[in-house]
């Protein structure tokens, strides 16, 4: 997941988004991208990420190396942390959950439901801009942006 070209960390939890849907479609070739991010919200991955709990234990982990980054072997500064719990807040929010009431029986996705999708949308399609920007297109899998 790593590449020479340092990322913001505001794009760590995008490019964990991302590569889980990339293995969906991988492991279920017959599925768009649609489908696969749907898929991806029935996923534990995605229960950790919309929880809060990848963001905690990334600035736990954070807390207790002297707020030195495990990847890239930098200190983090507080304007980022500050970021990373916005990011975090706005996770749990949009990505808000409610088991058994994905659709309305219309089979249409219920709003919050939209809501979680369409923030998953944004956030790979921001992934995918930065690879873009960065001329790391190899990395675009999904074509979120064309």
């Amino acid at each position: 997941m790593t590449s020479k070209i340092d990322k913001p960390y505001v794009l760590r939890v995008a490019e964990l988004i991302y590569t889980k849907i990339i293995e969906i479609k991988n492991e279920n070739p017959e599925v768009n991208n649609i489908q696969a991010f749907e898929i991806f919200m029935t996923t534990k991955d995605y229960d950790f990420i919309s929880s809060g709990e990848f963001h905690e234990n990334w600035i736990s982990e954070l807390k207790d190396n002297d707020f030195i980054d495990k990847i890239t072997g930098k200190k983090i500064n507080e304007e980022t942390l500050r970021l990373l719990d916005i990011q975090k807040d706005s996770m749990v929010k949009f990505l808000l959950k409610i088991p058994k009431l994905y659709y309305t029986k219309t089979h249409f996705p219920l709003e919050l439901s939209q809501r979680a999708f369409n923030h998953l949308w944004r956030v790979c399609e921001s992934y995918e801009m930065w690879c873009k920007e960065t001329k790391q297109k190899n990395l675009i899998k999904l074509n979120l942006i064309d």
